[in-house]
């Protein structure tokens, strides 16, 4: 049986507690998984938006009943549980501050409120204006299918809900997502939706960090707003968007000291070649 990566390392982690109970317990006397390092993890291929698919995919979802997931998904790097865990209680729309305190996932086939993925995944952002205003226009969507529900809705604090208020399972998620960017023949095709690719949902939160770390946003910024337990996590996973903020960074201090020379070389580069 094959495992991936999350879940081999999560096995490890809790064979290591199972045998150090039993330790304490004096049942054997040493912790044989405690020696045994984790899988190497496998560097996946991601796929982001650039700045100009970043916008057309926002505007592709504008007015869409869950704009306000994808928009906080491409702007502020939430899990997709992190998402669907979300209550008005941890929504400020005065001062545009987000709490993420819990996670829904699905366990024993119920959807349950969990902690969040690590101790850092506990945290609070300022939202960009992008974000607060397609949370407050879903908050008044949310208020007009609570009076078309009548008494069918059932009240539980969720941002992020079913037509009758109950908790959004991811797969209705995810369903609404691919129906907008991954359009069928039948549908037809959105013309939006061609100025960007058919990333997965979770690359959304990849493109949020890339798309900082292109304006030259601090790793440790970025480690904190999308939950890194470690900043060299951060590092480490874009570290290709960061090589490239590099050479940026040290044309910007050639701008800064040797302008004349910086001068010299655009103005080479822009002479047709027939009079050079």
């Amino acid at each position: 049986m094959t495992f991936g990566f999350c879940t081999s390392k999560h096995l490890l982690v809790t064979l290591r507690g199972a045998l150090a109970v039993a330790v304490e317990d004096k049942q054997i006397p040493f912790n044989p998984a405690a020696v045994v390092k984790p899988p190497l993890q496998e560097q996946m291929e991601v796929q982001v938006f650039s700045q100009e698919q970043a916008r057309a995919f926002l505007d592709a979802v504008r007015g869409t009943r869950l704009e306000a997931a994808y928009t906080s998904a491409v702007a502020v790097g939430l899990r997709q549980g992190e998402i669907l865990g979300l209550q008005w209680s941890d929504v400020n729309l005065e001062t545009g501050v987000l709490a993420v305190r819990h996670a829904l996932q699905r366990v024993d086939k119920k959807l349950v409120q969990v902690e969040p993925k690590s101790k850092k995944s506990r945290r609070t952002m300022q939202l960009p204006a992008v974000c607060v205003a397609a949370f407050a226009r879903h908050r008044t969507l949310q208020e007009q299918e609570r009076e078309w529900a009548g008494s069918r809705w059932q009240e539980t604090g969720y941002v992020f809900t079913t037509r009758v208020g109950t908790p959004m399972d991811a797969r209705d998620l995810l369903r609404d997502y691919y129906s907008i960017t991954r359009p069928t023949a039948k549908k037809g095709v959105n013309p939006l939706v061609l100025k960007f690719p058919a990333i997965r949902f979770h690359d959304l939160r990849h493109s949020a960090a890339t798309l900082l770390l292109a304006q030259g946003v601090s790793a440790r910024y970025i480690a904190e707003l999308l939950g890194h337990s470690q900043v060299s996590f951060t590092l480490q996973t874009y570290a290709h968007v960061l090589k490239e903020v590099e050479r940026a960074n040290a044309a910007k201090m050639d701008e800064i000291l040797d302008p004349d020379r910086v001068a010299t070389t655009v103005a080479t580069r822009t002479t047709p070649e027939h009079l050079n």
